[in-house]
């Protein structure tokens, strides 16, 4: 049998029918880009995250450079950033002029330690981003304590976490500001590329607003130099209708999650994601860690199983960042070689991965 990493279509198969409706809403209004649309999509989305405002924008790593941007961070500035993340979360702050200051992850959820984000605050930190990393939203308490001790923003990137709660609290409203990406694959996925930002900050929601749309609150009067990043109307129809949906397909996501922990606990050689019970985790992806991972990966494609690396190089070790040298991050580095993601996606039956992961298992202790 042949499990794909993930299907888009099956998640979107019952709801196509409304797909089409909005889409033909859009095309007969003829109103493509800052109309009715987008400002629906933003007041729900907004009032989804316990936000006060939402700024739908291009893409998430657009989201991400608008915050900082508006927040006035760049050249000569520092922001911490986890080094075991997706690039986007560097390259917004390099887009900045600021300068990215890699943390290592805590060992057992794989996002930013925050005890290694007090020790690298120096006099030029601005901001710290937390990435809720595969859908687990990081350590807000502690995070929120340090950057408050240091007069410090905080930022979410919660590109992976749509829906996810921490400590009752959802994401998106945990810091000053959090950027989303809907990139189809996500949680809460566009046809395309799209983003957004939530704030409870109007000043900065006003910012981003008139950055997002070439440094401009009127047409043809451009009080700074802003860009061209917004959500268009027909990604923000087709995200109303997803959006109603968010929450029963995350539901169907832990369910996942938990079906494979239960399944695959007693498994020798390999280490499962940790459960926060602080937490609502929404497992945009569920990732092991296995010292012999290409190995199992091989093994598990013949069994017709498909996986993916998340992330098999970190950015300190990319050629886009190969013009510095960077501290030590041996923990990184650890993580980049041996986590695999197993397919996770609303209505798949996991009994076939979980067969497959027994049998290949056994074959790399014997």
């Amino acid at each position: 049998m042949t499990v794909s990493f993930m299907d888009l279509h099956a998640s979107q198969a019952p709801i196509a029918d409304e797909l089409r409706a909005a889409f033909d809403r859009v095309l007969d209004r003829g109103n493509f880009i800052l109309g009715e649309e987008l400002a629906a999509f933003e007041q729900e989305f907004a009032g989804y995250c316990d936000s006060a405002h939402c700024i739908g924008v291009g893409n998430g790593l657009d989201a991400l450079h608008l915050i900082l941007a508006g927040m006035g961070i760049g050249a000569g500035d520092e922001v911490i950033v986890p080094a075991h993340t997706f690039i986007a979360t560097w390259l917004a702050v390099s887009q900045t002029g600021a300068q990215p200051v890699p943390v290592e992850p805590d060992e057992t959820s794989f996002n930013i330690d925050p005890a290694r984000v007090a020790e690298a605050i120096t006099p030029r930190t601005r901001a710290i981003i937390a990435v809720h990393l595969y859908g687990q939203p990081a350590d807000m308490d502690s995070l929120r304590a340090i950057a408050d001790r240091h007069g410090l923003y905080l930022i979410e990137d919660a590109a992976q976490a749509h829906g996810a709660r921490y400590k009752g609290e959802r994401v998106g409203s945990l810091g000053d500001a959090a950027a989303f990406s809907f990139y189809p694959a996500k949680n809460l996925g566009a046809l395309g590329d799209g983003g957004a930002v939530t704030t409870q900050d109007a000043k900065l929601a006003q910012n981003i607003r008139r950055l997002r749309n070439y440094g401009s609150d009127q047409k043809y009067v451009h009080l700074v130099k802003g860009c061209n990043s917004r959500l268009d109307e027909l990604q923000a129809a087709l995200l109303r209708i997803k959006l109603r949906n968010l929450d029963t397909l995350n539901a169907q996501r832990r369910t996942l999650a938990q079906q494979y922990c239960r399944a695959l606990a007693d498994l020798p050689g390999i280490q499962l994601p940790q459960l926060n019970a602080a937490s609502e985790a929404v497992w945009h992806l569920f990732v092991i860690r296995c010292t012999q991972r290409q190995e199992l990966a091989r093994l598990l494609a013949e069994q017709g199983i498909a996986t993916q690396i998340h992330y098999p190089q970190p950015p300190h070790l990319q050629a886009a960042y190969g013009e510095q040298s960077w501290p030590a991050l041996p923990l990184t580095e650890q993580l980049s070689g041996e986590i695999l993601s197993l397919p996770m996606w609303p209505g798949l039956d996991p009994q076939p991965v979980i067969d497959a992961l027994r049998q290949c298992t056994a074959s790399l202790t014997r």
